[in-house]
């Protein structure tokens, strides 16, 4: 199989498969709590994955995922969370509350927020450096599809007024929800069946209490015990590859045209 992962692939390699299809795929996720069952990783290796399926299918390719830099004193189980005392997180890792106290980042919400938006904004410069027209960014973690189409919108606005690039951004189960009512969760039933589907050996559901009555911690969602699945979890992959690969393909087709018309004028 052709590689897909620029960061693995010879300057040759990766020339003929840009050439071929000149679309980059960005995940973007965070280290973070994902109940007893799922690796704390879940949000970058679930973009990555996903990312790695639409290469895989309808050509492009995958950059690096990026797990650092986010906002982690927002939106996240270990510190603010709606799913779970943080207090009862800290405690199952083994590390004392106050770890995760207001202003361990730091940075105040605004400074954090700008710092991660620009981060990005700088991740698709460097990117488009590198000769792709169409840019992904598939964020694994939900809050950070906010920061990540407010970095697609900032670049955007740098760009001359006729430009050869589109940058956009999913989380992934957005774009499906008409389809599939119950995607996006917090490690409960749609979280642990995607990973079912991508990567099985990640996912140890014998580490959730066997007491239907007990206390999950940090999973939000449908109780993913008696509900997650390989098949319902391989449905939503499917799903989602689809609506991204057609977006970038309308989105590539949108550029050459009005590359061709302005050649032609």
């Amino acid at each position: 199989m052709a590689k897909i992962r620029y960061n693995e692939m010879l300057p040759h390699e990766i020339v003929a498969a840009r050439q071929a299809c000149p679309v980059a795929y960005l995940p973007v996720g965070n280290i973070e709590w994902h109940g007893e069952h799922l690796p704390v990783g879940y949000d970058a290796l679930k973009a990555d994955m996903l990312a790695v399926k639409c290469a895989e299918q309808s050509g492009g390719l995958v950059f690096p995922p990026l797990y650092w830099g986010e906002p982690r004193e927002s939106h996240l189980v270990e510190a603010h969370s709606d799913v779970a005392d943080p207090r009862l997180v800290a405690d199952k890792m083994g590390l004392p509350a106050q770890n995760f106290a207001p202003g361990y980042m730091g940075k105040s919400y605004h400074e954090a927020d700008r710092f991660y938006i620009e981060l990005l904004v700088h991740i698709l410069r460097e990117v488009q450096s590198l000769g792709f027209m169409v840019m992904t960014i598939i964020a694994g973690h939900y809050p950070l599809l906010h920061h990540a189409r407010a970095a697609c919108q900032w670049y955007s606005l740098g760009l001359p007024d006729s430009p050869k690039t589109r940058a956009w951004a999913c989380s992934g189960y957005e774009l499906v929800k008409d389809q599939i009512p119950d995607a996006g969760d917090h490690a409960a039933k749609w979280e642990t069946s995607l990973l079912m589907a991508l990567c099985p050996e990640l996912v140890d559901m014998s580490r959730l209490p066997d007491d239907p009555r007990a206390q999950l911690i940090g999973v939000g969602g449908i109780n993913p015990r008696n509900s997650a699945s390989a098949e319902y979890g391989k449905a939503g992959v499917e799903a989602i590859v689809t609506a991204i690969t057609t977006r970038n393909h309308a989105l590539l087709e949108e550029l050459l045209t009005t590359e061709s018309r302005g050649e032609e004028a």
